[in-house]
């Protein structure tokens, strides 16, 4: 079932904490919204009976590759966004527990065409779905200022969103930016000096959290996990940054992707799941050196409650 080539796509992060986290029934039925190469899937298969089932989703073309045959084994070629829908068209009503692995794959890093490294010149693409009309070129071609400004601000935390913006302007008046390479050389008088590797990371996040609307399939993923997770059940998500943390830290803490804590009609506070562990785990000192991605990782599990 395994091959180099499947185990070379993704090296899976913290994986005996998520399986832990999944506390897993042999006959229950698991997802994995972020199936990529298969690490995660693939053990949490092995722990399953014939009885059990797992489904997992990848929008990205690339990652079926690494799927395999077997009668209780569902692989989704679609966003996790849409999960609740595929869901019912399986004719599944509840999971025993769903695993999200948020960010970029190691193969989507490194392929030269995607446009997701900060160390080669690439072409300014940046989409996990191959078929989306919306890339990284796209919008450094088409936003204004405002937009672009409002884009580094939010989803790069740039202090200097204004000035990035600005370069990004007066270049495209007369040039193509047509590469990450071009970008770079666009905004090289913008990276503070002796953190040029920080801030071009920040510049690439929040184009590619632009391009595939990460923060909102976030939001609508966490929205479903009430109606999908079964009492008892285990929600687990993976994290690289603080924009995703914090919304998964909202929702596990206070049942609201906002932080805010809502209640019913008669004053009952309105929260579906219990945290398993009050604060994330992070990847220990051995992984991060055999792994250096796993670095910014943080792994949050929470536990549906009955009757909410």
């Amino acid at each position: 079932m395994t091959t180099n080539k499947e185990v070379e796509y993704h090296v899976p992060v913290m994986l005996k904490q998520c399986l832990e986290g999944l506390k897993i029934n042999p006959d229950g039925v698991y997802v994995d919204v972020t199936f990529g190469g298969g690490g995660h899937s693939r053990e949490i298969f092995k722990q399953l009976s014939s009885k059990g089932k797992l489904i997992v989703f990848d929008q990205d073309p690339d990652a079926q590759k690494n799927a395999w045959k077997a009668d209780n084994f569902f692989f989704v070629a679609s966003n996790f966004s849409f999960m609740s829908n595929h869901l019912k068209m399986m004719g599944v009503k509840k999971v025993d527990g769903i695993l999200a692995d948020l960010g970029v794959s190691s193969h989507q890093f490194d392929d030269g065409n995607r446009g997701f490294s900060i160390r080669s010149n690439d072409p300014l693409d940046m989409r996990m779905n191959q078929s989306g009309e919306v890339s990284a070129k796209t919008i450094v071609e088409t936003y204004t200022d405002r937009e672009l400004m409002k884009m580094f601000r939010t989803y790069g935390e740039l202090s200097n969103a204004p000035k990035i913006a600005n370069a990004i302007i007066i270049a495209r008046e007369n040039n193509k930016i047509n590469t990450t390479g071009d970008l770079m050389d666009v905004l090289g008088t913008c990276a503070p000096k002796y953190k040029e590797h920080k801030f071009f990371a920040q510049v690439f996040q929040a184009l590619r959290i632009e391009v595939n609307e990460e923060m909102d399939v976030l939001e609508r993923f966490l929205n479903q996990m009430a109606d999908i997770i079964a009492p008892g059940g285990r929600l687990v998500v993976m994290s690289y940054h603080s924009l995703e943390d914090r919304l998964v830290k909202n929702y596990m803490k206070r049942g609201s992707i906002e932080g805010e804590i809502k209640k019913d009609f008669y004053g009952n506070v309105l929260k579906p799941f219990s945290e398993v562990v009050r604060h994330p785990i992070v990847p220990d000192e051995e992984e991060i050196e055999k792994n250096s991605r796993a670095r910014s990782a943080k792994l949050r599990i929470a536990e549906r409650n009955a009757g909410e």
